[in-house]
C-alpha cells in the first residue's frame, strides 16, 4: 500500500504541475495575443500617419497645380490679347 500511496502522491504532484502549466500557458497566450494586438495598432497608426503625409502632400501639389494653371490661362490670354491688338 506504501507504493500504491507514493505512486499517489506522485501522481498529485505532477497533476499540481500540469494543472500549473496549463493555467501559465493560458496567460502567456493571452499576454502574446495582446501584444499583437498592440502591435497592429501600432502598424495601423503608422499607416494612418503615412495617409496623412501624402493627404497633405496631395493638398499641395493641387494646390501649385492650380497655381500654375492660373499662370497659363494668364500668359495664354496676354498672348492673345497680344495678338489681337496687332
Amino acid at each position: 500500500m506504501d507504493v500504491f500511496n507514493g505512486l499517489v502522491g506522485e501522481q498529485m504532484k505532477i497533476m499540481e504541475k500540469l494543472l500549473y502549466l496549463q493555467s501559465e500557458l493560458e496567460r502567456c497566450e493571452e499576454i502574446e495575443d495582446q501584444l499583437q494586438q498592440l502591435q497592429s495598432e501600432t502598424e495601423l497608426k503608422e499607416v494612418q500617419h503615412e495617409i496623412m503625409n501624402m493627404k497633405s502632400e496631395l493638398k499641395e501639389i493641387q494646390r501649385i497645380f492650380e497655381i500654375q494653371t492660373e499662370k497659363v490661362i494668364k500668359v495664354y490670354q496676354e498672348n492673345e490679347m497680344n495678338l489681337s491688338s496687332i
